[in-house]
């Protein structure tokens, strides 16, 4: 009965006016799809709920898909990321998904990729070839390769693009060539440019590393690494903001010496100041706010580091360790805190309605 009722939703809204909403409704004061979000998010359980937050990745350097495929039919998947593939390849993938997430009575998946112009040679296979993002002299080439790149994400089925790299450049090694380089307004030009191409193409665009990993030491591949004193990046994230960039990704990065903003030791992914105070409130951001990788060294070792995430503000868990651990975490204290159920509602509303405005719910 549970999926029966799922799939008359889903089919509901497929045929309703909604389903050719752009993304660019997705900031618009719109009742009517402020009622058809909240006609979806109730008809949810409370697993189901907390499980749109989930995004594990599968791919060569993700999990084996019969992992990925055993938590699509217990419904506790929101997203998934295709990480290190073939074009041809995660075409299939994503329809094969796509089935055993209707049969299940799934909500229709967000699938994401780290299609940078710097990676996307390695992530996925067989796309056309464009410059890396360091190479570009300008606007017209960065708008170029944003329109390569989401074309052969549109072709996959790939909807939510972790692009473009916001850092400064040149100064730390896990950024390099990954980003416009090092001049803000350059970095801020080009970035909007290839943000407002992806949207208009149907692909949400994400900006990171919030709130900035190209003046730090070290990589939070590898372990926390911390911003000492002023937040110098923050600035480049002002106009894109502004510009309606849909999603930002805040890294595993640590503050120090800042008053205002120090972490007090933790990721700003698990940091209320960061994400809610700064992102949300001061830069009023109300776009998708995800992490970067949980398994990543910079957050894994923190205890309950996904239900920290969420309960600083993030929205959408990228690669959780144990999905059904987290999952387990969250909804304990979602069900025994009236707090954390709201903040955990405001997130899996923005989820169900980015997902309406790319027109797959």
């Amino acid at each position: 009965m549970r999926i029966i009722t799922l799939v008359v939703i889903y089919l509901l809204f497929n045929t309703n006016s909604l389903a050719q909403h752009e993304l660019e409704m997705f900031f618009s004061s719109n009742q009517q799809l402020e009622s058809k979000v909240d006609s979806i998010y109730w008809q949810l359980s409370n697993k189901e709920k907390v499980a749109q937050m989930i995004m594990p990745a599968v791919g060569k350097h993700g999990k084996p898909v019969s992992e990925v495929i055993d938590l699509i039919k217990q419904r506790k998947v929101g997203g998934i990321l295709l990480l290190n593939g073939a074009k041809a390849e995660f075409s299939q993938l994503v329809a094969t998904l796509d089935s055993i997430g209707e049969l299940y009575g799934n909500l229709p998946f967000l699938y994401s990729a780290d299609a940078e112009p710097s990676l996307i040679r390695y992530k996925i296979k067989g796309c056309a070839s464009v410059p890396k993002a360091n190479e570009h002299q300008s606007e017209i080439e960065v708008i170029k390769t944003a329109k390569s790149i989401s074309s052969d994400l549109v072709d996959i089925g790939i909807n939510y693009n972790f692009a473009p790299v916001v850092d400064q450049g040149n100064m730390n090694a896990a950024i390099t060539n990954r980003s416009f380089g090092s001049n803000v307004d350059s970095i801020s030009l080009w970035s909007n440019a290839f943000i407002q191409v992806s949207q208009q193409m149907g692909v949400i665009a994400t900006a990171k590393h919030f709130p900035g990993h190209g003046l730090v030491h070290g990589d939070t591949h590898e372990k926390l690494v911390y911003i000492d004193g002023l937040l110098q990046e923050v600035v480049n994230y002002e106009s894109l903001i502004s510009g309606g960039v849909l999603s930002i990704m805040v890294g595993h990065i640590a503050v120090k010496n800042n008053p205002k903003y120090g972490t007090n030791g933790l990721p700003a992914t698990c940091s209320k100041k960061i994400v809610t105070n700064l992102l949300k409130e001061e830069l009023k951001f109300k776009g998708l706010i995800v992490t970067d990788a949980m398994n990543m060294g910079g957050v894994r070792n923190v205890t309950d580091c996904g239900m920290r995430a969420v309960d600083a503000g993030c929205d959408i868990l990228l690669m959780p360790i144990d999905e059904n651990k987290e999952i387990q975490t969250i909804l304990a204290k979602y069900e025994s805190s009236e707090s954390f159920q709201c903040r955990v509602e405001e997130s899996v509303k923005k989820i169900i309605r980015v997902k309406i405005c790319l027109g797959i719910l």
